[in-house]
């Protein structure tokens, strides 16, 4: 029995992590997804949100953008849109974000075809904000 997973996560961009964690907290569809070593066989889809792992005593945090993730024999696949670790949030660049998402949503009816579109730039914006302050 292993004691650690394997956390592969990747981006059409770039890998943007490879480590051996001990646990996974990730923002599914349908609620949060925890994965412990010995985890049943999964594939399933992600939403925008903030994925924690664990590391010993250290947890880390990813803004993480849609996707799915998939786990066997211990090694968790994560392809995702885009996946942002704490560390490497630009703050400014968030919150200018989440102004100019705001500003969109003030001027568009639910029913207008961007509605949706910047419904979800605010939650990214959001969702970075938040990651960034775990720092």
């Amino acid at each position: 029995m292993a004691d650690t997973l394997k956390l592969e996560m990747v981006t059409p961009y770039k890998r943007v992590l490879s480590e051996e964690v001990d646990e996974i907290i990730a923002p599914g569809v349908a609620g949060e997804l925890g994965f412990l070593p010995n985890h049943t066989p999964l594939l399933t889809t992600l939403k925008i949100g903030e994925l924690t792992y664990r590391q010993g005593g250290n947890t880390f945090h990813v803004a993480l953008n849609w996707g799915y993730v998939e786990i066997e024999d211990d090694k968790v696949i994560i392809l995702a849109e885009t996946a942002e670790p704490a560390d490497q949030i630009d703050l400014a660049r968030a919150k200018a974000a989440l102004g100019r998402a705001e500003d969109a949503l003030k001027k568009l009816e639910p029913e207008d075809k961007d509605f949706r579109i910047m419904e979800s730039a605010l939650e990214r914006a959001i969702i970075r904000i938040q990651v960034a302050g775990h720092k």
